[in-house]
């Protein structure tokens, strides 16, 4: 069989057969000042989301998601090293960055906001929370699912789940990808991310608040969001912690925000 006759296996096709794979992401956790929430959602998804991102080098898809009151009252522990508050961190934008090509991706990003910030072209009256890069380290399906991790920006999912755990020593993220699998009711996919370094030259407004021995759950649901956390993750952080994995530092619903609109901008707090 040559090239041009090369099929896709059915019903999934292996990463190492893909020919576009997730390498690494970015994940951007902002708080916007109240009375600016609206100014914040407009300027991110007109102006930033595209100019500071997503016409960046080797980046190929891009999706942000807003944690509502309702989400907040979710989240757990109470007390966590990645928000100061659980209804602090309103708006979250994640971005796929190809295998391979993550410096490069990065050295782009960095240079790309400083000359944002040198042209006035940042929205000054908002704060970052938890702004971090992560490895990709593994996927996670749920039974019949078949949907490639690559694809998860572009599908229109109502949200997504979001864990972050501090793991055990000898765990790491094989055995957090293996444990996700084995969830009653996980989401239809689910990428597993464990931490990579933000670049000494970044902006001076984004703190590192990682740790090396995070580790990223990002589950894609079918449901509602809030539903989705209900039935099937609010209960994760004890059963990470009974599993011997470590402990959720993190566990949040966030619903997926409706481009053009400024839906749910008055329901943050």
């Amino acid at each position: 069989m040559n090239a041009s006759e090369k099929r896709y296996q059915v019903p999934d096709v292996p990463r190492d057969d893909r020919q576009i794979r997730v390498g690494s992401l970015l994940f951007t956790m902002v708080e916007p000042h109240k009375g600016h929430e609206v100014a914040y959602n407009r300027w991110y998804e007109r102006d930033h989301f595209y100019a500071g991102c997503m016409v960046g080098k080797w980046q190929f898809a891009g999706g942000r998601y807003v944690a509502t009151r309702e989400c907040k009252a979710r989240r757990y522990p109470k007390e966590s090293p990645i928000t100061p508050d659980p209804m602090i961190g309103s708006y979250l934008a994640i971005y796929w960055v190809l295998d391979e090509h993550h410096p490069e991706w990065n050295e782009w990003g960095v240079e790309q906001v400083n000359w944002l910030h040198e042209n006035e072209r940042m929205f000054v009256e908002r704060d970052h929370i938890h702004t971090a890069l992560y490895e990709y380290a593994g996927e996670a399906n749920a039974p019949g699912s078949t949907m490639p991790v690559e694809l998860a920006l572009d599908r229109a999912y109502p949200g997504i789940v979001v864990l972050i755990g501090e793991m055990a020593d000898g765990v790491d993220a094989s055995k957090v990808t293996s444990w996700l699998q084995g969830l009653p009711r996980p989401a239809d996919v689910t990428l597993v991310g464990t931490p990579l370094p933000l670049r000494g030259d970044r902006p001076a407004d984004v703190p590192d608040t990682q740790a090396d021995n995070r580790v990223l759950a990002i589950a894609f649901v079918d449901d509602d969001p809030l539903v989705a956390f209900d039935k099937g993750f609010a209960g994760a952080g004890d059963a990470f912690a009974d599993a011997g994995l470590g402990r959720i530092v993190f566990a949040s619903p966030f619903h997926a925000t409706v481009p053009g609109t400024d839906t749910y901008t008055d329901q943050l707090w």
